[in-house]
């Protein structure tokens, strides 16, 4: 993909995000902890020279299922060049997190490792509040260089759940450096339609 197609399409993502309040991007990413079913920890840095994309989700949601077949055929087209990962943040008890995880990946045949973190850490990462109105799922998508190059909006995204418009944001950061640049491609961002996400329940304030 040339620079100008991977600009329009970094730009569209922004442009959809813009409507609600989100953390700024690009921005460096902040390390993170997660949780293998088998209770193995993985930090997110570890995948550093990659691009990564990383799916918030709950495992009962039907937008995140749904997201999670995309993203399975995603992966298979992609290869090694894209480290997709899914990381649950529904339950807190790491026992029954497991056992979610495991029937989730089962059910929807996702390829792609999806492990599970806390409410506190998903919600650090992504800048959220406990007072913030928030969908899921979210979606952070890192370049080469552990940059967050697009986010979603707490209310949803819609660019970075659809195939047609995330499949060439991810080709393009798969081709550039490590140090910056592109290589070229051929297939320019479609515009963004609406992908229904399913509320998040209301956060309450810490006492």
């Amino acid at each position: 993909m040339g620079m100008r197609h991977l600009t329009k399409a970094i730009m569209a993502v922004a442009l959809s995000v813009s409507a609600f309040a989100a953390m700024p991007v690009p921005r460096q990413s902040k390390e993170f902890t997660f949780v293998q079913p088998g209770g193995k920890q993985t930090l997110l840095s570890s995948y550093k020279g990659k691009v990564v994309c990383i799916q918030f989700l709950y495992t009962t949601c039907p937008h995140c299922q749904a997201l999670s077949r995309v993203l399975t055929k995603m992966s298979g087209e992609l290869g090694p060049n894209v480290q997709f990962l899914g990381v649950a943040f529904d339950e807190e008890n790491p026992q029954l997190a497991s056992a979610n995880i495991q029937g989730y990946i089962k059910q929807q045949g996702v390829s792609f490792p999806v492990a599970f973190a806390s409410r506190d850490t998903v919600m650090s990462y992504l800048g959220l509040s406990v007072m913030d109105r928030f969908v899921v799922p979210q979606m952070a998508i890192i370049d080469k260089k552990g940059v967050i190059r697009a986010q979603s909006a707490a209310m949803g995204t819609e660019t970075l759940q659809r195939e047609d418009t995330l499949m060439p944001l991810l080709k393009g950061l798969v081709a550039e450096s490590a140090t910056g640049g592109a290589t070229t491609s051929k297939t320019p961002a479609k515009p963004a339609e609406k992908t229904p996400t399913t509320p998040a329940p209301p956060q309450k304030k810490a006492t």
